[in-house]
């Protein structure tokens, strides 16, 4: 049991920490939007350490003058928290914001045992609870077993490009020379040091990201599934990251790390339901092949660059690729549509990423970062006629490096947009 005293401290810290808050002065986030109020539902905000779930909720409850009490379990002094303790948490929380207090925020909460029996007490009660985590499969898969059809799921990433130049206040609009130039300037340095909040500004990124990295291995995987092996899951994690966008090759890892080919795919599971990596299955109506050939995209490019001993070679095309992956996870989280890579054969030309509507593809997408060559140019298009004719599919989208404009090839319509103006679209 934790002493009542500590708790009380902790708390006390943390409201004097949200008294500072501002609503006006934050980043509007897309995600504002999906979040339910007045409801017996539980709000769950999962993603990435850093990635702001918690000043995002901040923010909505601010911004509709609600009263509300707050904890963040993710603090030193809190790390043996059992399940007895949460009592005395709700105890402090009531002591510190009052008894009538609407809403409640818990923050961080999934490395707490039990916690969504506490979370179930609260919401009968009457309470309204935020609750935010860092674990896709602990939040998901004990929610849905715990609290089933009483949560509302809001998945957030680090900064999107558009919420990246709201922060730096670039004028994504402006139409002058200054205007354009900056925006430019902006993206290069969005595909270069990625959207995380904290980050932003920070003269000494290499420091910030290591410690995010050495924080989701050691409190979101380490910790909670209790692994031995920690310096081979750190070689992994930072491998996946140097090779972000290529396909996962189990066996290849095994022999590289010395350990089984099931634990590194254990651990690959569990980066990804840590959010450090995004997988991307191949389209297939064979589920086998959607297993073997996964490939691994990393939840922000400004983890790639900014730590230590990075000599692999920086290459734009991949960057960009992640950049327009997440971008896409982002855009079709909430409305059901699925986001695959094709590839018809092994010597095949890739499309890098299908969207579909159950089995349904709606759109096809290629990202290049230059097309100015005639080679380069007639492998990306040449790609997208060819898989247009396979998958009965005529939304075709090349984003690249280059002006927007549309091409008439074998009597389809190739949409090609420029990287940039594709990242600001709403």
């Amino acid at each position: 049991m934790i002493d009542e005293k500590i708790i009380l401290q902790v708390l006390s810290e943390q409201q004097e920490e949200i008294k500072s808050y501002k609503s006006q002065k934050l980043v509007a986030r897309k995600e504002e939007s999906l979040f339910e109020f007045d409801t017996k539902m539980a709000q769950v905000v999962i993603g990435v350490r850093r990635s702001g779930k918690s000043t995002l909720c901040h923010k909505v409850l601010l911004e509709h003058g609600i009263r509300y009490g707050y904890v963040n379990l993710d603090d030193d002094r809190l790390a043996d928290m059992k399940t007895e303790d949460l009592n005395t948490v709700l105890s402090c929380i009531y002591q510190l914001y009052g008894t009538d207090i609407p809403y409640l925020v818990l923050d961080e909460i999934q490395d707490v045992d039990g916690w969504y029996l506490f979370v179930n007490r609260l919401l009968r009660t009457d309470l309204h609870i935020f609750v935010t985590g860092s674990n896709a499969k602990l939040l998901s898969g004990e929610l849905a077993t715990h609290l089933t059809g009483r949560y509302n799921e809001i998945h957030l990433y680090p900064f999107s490009f558009s919420e990246f130049c709201q922060y730096h206040q670039i004028d994504t609009q402006g139409i002058t020379t200054k205007a354009d130039a900056d925006r430019k300037r902006a993206f290069m340095e969005y595909v270069h040091n990625g959207g995380f909040p904290e980050m932003q500004g920070l003269r000494n990124k290499r420091a910030y990201v290591q410690s995010l990295i050495e924080a989701i291995l050691r409190k979101d995987i380490k910790k909670r599934f209790k692994i031995r092996n920690i310096e081979a899951l750190r070689k992994l994690a930072h491998h996946l990251i140097n090779n972000a966008c290529q396909e996962v090759n189990y066996d290849e890892l095994s022999g590289l790390l010395g350990i089984a080919d099931k634990t590194v795919k254990k651990y690959v599971d569990y980066l990804s339901q840590a959010f450090l990596i995004q997988i991307l299955t191949r389209h297939s109506f064979k589920s086998k092949e959607r297993i073997r050939n996964q490939k691994a995209y990393i939840v922000d490019t400004g983890l790639q660059g900014n730590r230590d001993n990075v000599l692999a070679p920086e290459n734009l095309g991949w960057r960009l690729e992640n950049v327009v992956y997440i971008e896409l996870l982002r855009r079709h989280a909430h409305d059901f549509l699925d986001v695959y890579y094709y590839k018809p054969a092994p010597r095949a030309k890739e499309i890098d990423f299908i969207v579909c509507d159950q089995n349904k593809t709606v759109e096809l997408i290629q990202v290049a970062y230059e097309i100015d060559s005639h080679k380069a140019y007639d492998r990306e298009i040449s790609s997208l006629v060819k898989a247009s004719n396979a998958l009965s599919c005529n939304r075709l989208t090349l984003i690249a490096f280059s002006p927007t404009r549309n091409v008439e090839i074998e009597g389809k319509t190739i949409h090609i947009v420029s990287a940039l103006e594709w990242l600001l679209l709403q």
